[in-house]
């Protein structure tokens, strides 16, 4: 009876394959697909909104499902934080996996081309001369210390070999990229899971030390207080359309002001780190009204400052009240005034003009009104947000421009000269490559094939001489 024994897969097989897991080109791939695919429902779907919206949309049961995804916050979820953690740990394994052998490249380099390369490369030159090897070497030496870098001289079977290189550090702009994506990502987490995005309302004359997170249910503290000294708003002509608005707003702390800023729309007010940034407006509550009151029968003036809805009183026992307002009416400002009599019967409501200051003369009452002034209550509507992570990303960003710049619009050029004695002649043997853009360097080889045979014909001919 034969005896078969099964070798169980070894602890260095199993910690191999999670290695080449972490390596894989098609987890790569994988990964990209699906933060492709959740950024396009990122953006469709309305992220922090508050739930009566998604419920109008969608139904009761869909904002269940996607409160259970967490699909209206995708972007802090879990699931969402760990793919970015699975690429970055992709991408870390993958440079490293490549990068010693770029290293030992780099600190390594091939100083004597192989005869295949001598004779095989597309960027070649061949050629004799009847001048010393050494004494050529020398010329050429300088020719590629200008053309490319300082060479490095070797010998072996009797041959002089020159090597010189340029641009060898391009060969690690793929891993600044790699690695400016691993700060941009560390950056966005960072953002993720220690700043938010909320939203303030603050009329004006008040402050607040606290903001509300997009369908959140509790306060946000500032760590300082937020004043708005003042709102204004413009309009186009004849209509309500908003053609500029903007919050003059104050940082205290402890009481002091610290910071004094005008912010308008793209201008915000950015302080430790939290951001202001001006987003709506809407009226907080009714309009003060300068009113100019003329008794006719005795032509005494008045000049009253009424609130909308409060009754104000007049002589002989009347009373009058602003019941409604609009600031942009046919023709202009107007307010709709009516006056109780002194038993307190409501009298016929009429209207005031601002810009006709003596139109209500026309009607002939006991008393005619101006509307002199107005000055409605505004609130402020400020996004406010937080992200810590925000130098990082810059850092990331300028690191990515950097690297692609690097990796894309500069390669690493060698060349290799060699030098043998040929029957009282020097046989020259000239290869060289790039590792990018292949076409370009050949053009750039062909001008430097022209110079390096003027250097060789124009000492050979000197030497004839």
């Amino acid at each position: 009876m034969t005896e078969t024994n099964t070798k169980p897969e070894t602890t260095e097989n199993h910690a191999d394959k999670i290695w080449e897991f972490f390596c894989s080109l098609k987890l790569t791939v994988i990964i990209l697909l699906l933060l492709s695919v959740l950024s396009i429902i990122g953006t469709v779907l309305q992220q922090n909104a508050p739930a009566a919206e998604y419920i109008k949309e969608y139904g009761q049961a869909n904002y269940e499902l996607f409160v259970n995804l967490q699909f209206i916050d995708m972007y802090h979820s879990w699931w969402f934080i760990g793919l970015l953690g699975l690429f970055s740990v992709n991408l870390i394994c993958c440079s490293i996996k490549n990068f010693p052998r770029v290293w030992k490249f780099v600190r390594e380099p091939v100083l004597i081309a192989s005869p295949g390369v001598l004779k095989n490369s597309a960027n070649r030159l061949e050629a004799t001369s009847k001048e010393d090897k050494q004494q050529l070497a020398d010329r050429l030496a300088v020719l590629l210390k200008k053309e490319f870098g300082t060479p490095q001289r070797s010998e072996k079977d009797g041959k002089l070999y020159l090597f010189a290189q340029k641009g060898i550090y391009s060969r690690f702009g793929a891993y600044a990229t790699h690695l400016s994506i691993l700060i941009i990502m560390a950056g966005a987490i960072i953002g993720n899971i220690w700043g938010y995005k909320a939203y303030v309302n603050i009329v004006e004359g008040t402050s607040t030390s606290q903001v509300w997170s997009r369908g959140g249910q509790v306060p946000i503290d500032l760590g300082f207080t937020v004043r708005c000294d003042d709102f204004d708003v413009s309009y186009y002509p004849n209509s309500r359309r908003p053609k500029d608005y903007n919050s003059d707003l104050v940082v205290l702390e402890n009481g002091q002001e610290i910071l004094r800023k005008r912010i308008e729309v793209n201008d915000p007010l950015t302080y430790k780190g939290i951001t202001f940034y001006q987003s709506s407006y809407g009226s907080a509550g009714n309009a003060f009204f300068q009113i100019k009151i003329t008794e006719n029968a005795t032509g005494k003036v008045m000049n009253i400052k009424a609130g909308q809805g409060q009754h104000i009183k007049l002589p002989g026992g009347y009373a009058f009240s602003v019941s409604d307002f609009t600031a942009t009416g046919r023709f202009g400002p107007a307010a709709r005034i009516h006056v109780n009599t002194p038993d307190g019967r409501h009298g016929t409501p009429f209207m005031v003009l601002k810009n006709f200051p003596d139109f209500d003369v026309k009607r002939g009452g006991k008393f005619s009104f101006s509307l002199i002034d107005y000055n409605e209550p505004q609130f402020t509507g400020l996004q406010v947000a937080k992200d810590p992570g925000v130098e990082i990303v810059w850092v990331g960003c300028l690191l990515m421009i950097f690297g692609s710049l690097t990796a894309f619009f500069f390669s690493h050029r060698r060349i290799w000269v060699c030098l043998e004695d040929a029957g009282g002649k020097t046989k020259i043997q000239v290869a060289a490559n790039a590792h990018r853009n292949q076409p370009g360097f050949s053009l750039t080889f062909d001008d430097l094939k022209l110079k390096l045979e003027a250097t060789i014909e124009n000492k050979s001919s000197k030497k004839e001489g």
